[in-house]
């Protein structure tokens, strides 16, 4: 009986969803504009993005110039941040900014569209032309509303984004190191220090530009030498400098002494 009665229940199912998609199909080819727009918005506020964008999509012509429009433009972007299509969400949003600078959800769109590349920018081992767009319109959006509440917001995604360039520039110079690619190696690691000021694996890039320094100078012609062994020992003197209880100080005497033996040969 209960078997029954759950293939019954599963028949139903099956039946209404035909029928409600026999109906959604009628509504598109429909040319019941209004009937659209009401269904859309229905859609919309019941979480259905999918069929609500697909009935926003033909309603944008037909309402262009009308006072609906301005409602449509921001529910069909919103329906495709919805739906996780943060690119054409993005497009959207900016898009509604641009035809309505004066609206109340100007400044909202123009911080969705940023918040959008902030989604979209990809993890930090992959190319990151994303994440620098990102981190331009998050910071238009912070200089073109600098006392919104959406600032403390902003400059924490902003954050997140440099730390991942930082974190990607870092492991490349790491790279080079590990892989005895020592000239650069030490230009990726002065870059680090001069682009990422504040980095918190200055103690880190510090032990490996001095260490860098010594085995480059170590495989150099004879009259390199010594500017090399100097330039290593600066690196050490800026590291025990800036973290005089360094966790590498072991690591870092260790090849500080083996520098001044050098200098004292050459």
């Amino acid at each position: 009986m209960l078997k029954k009665v759950i293939n019954i229940s599963i028949i139903v199912l099956i039946i209404s969803l035909f029928s409600s998609c026999s109906s959604y199909q009628k509504l598109l080819k429909s040319e019941d504009d209004a009937l659209k727009y009401e269904k859309a918005i229905s859609y919309y506020n019941d979480g259905n993005y999918y069929k609500a964008l697909q009935l926003f999509d033909q309603l944008v012509t037909v309402y262009r110039g009308t006072s609906k429009a301005e409602k449509i433009y921001y529910y069909y972007a919103n329906c495709y941040y919805q739906q996780k299509d943060y690119v054409l969400a993005n497009y959207y949003f900016n898009r509604y900014a641009k035809n309505y600078p004066k609206s109340p959800l100007t400044e909202e769109c123009y911080f969705m569209a940023a918040y959008c590349k902030f989604l979209d920018s990809p993890a930090y081992n992959l190319d990151q032309e994303s994440t620098y767009d990102a981190i331009k319109e998050l910071q238009l959006f912070v200089n073109r509303y600098p006392n919104s509440d959406r600032v403390e917001e902003c400059n924490k995604y902003l954050d997140i984004l440099r730390d991942k360039l930082e974190k990607k520039d870092y492991n490349i110079a790491k790279l080079y190191y590990n892989m005895s690619e020592y000239k650069s190696a030490i230009c990726a690691f002065n870059n680090l220090l001069k682009t990422y000021p504040d980095s918190k694996h200055k103690e880190e890039i510090l032990l490996y530009l001095m260490k860098t320094y010594y085995y480059y100078a170590n495989n150099s012609i004879t009259s390199k030498k010594k500017s090399r062994y100097q330039s290593a020992e600066d690196a050490y003197n800026s590291l025990i400098t800036l973290f005089p209880t360094t966790k590498y100080i072991k690591s870092a005497n260790t090849i500080h002494n083996n520098i001044l033996k050098e200098l004292k040969q050459l």
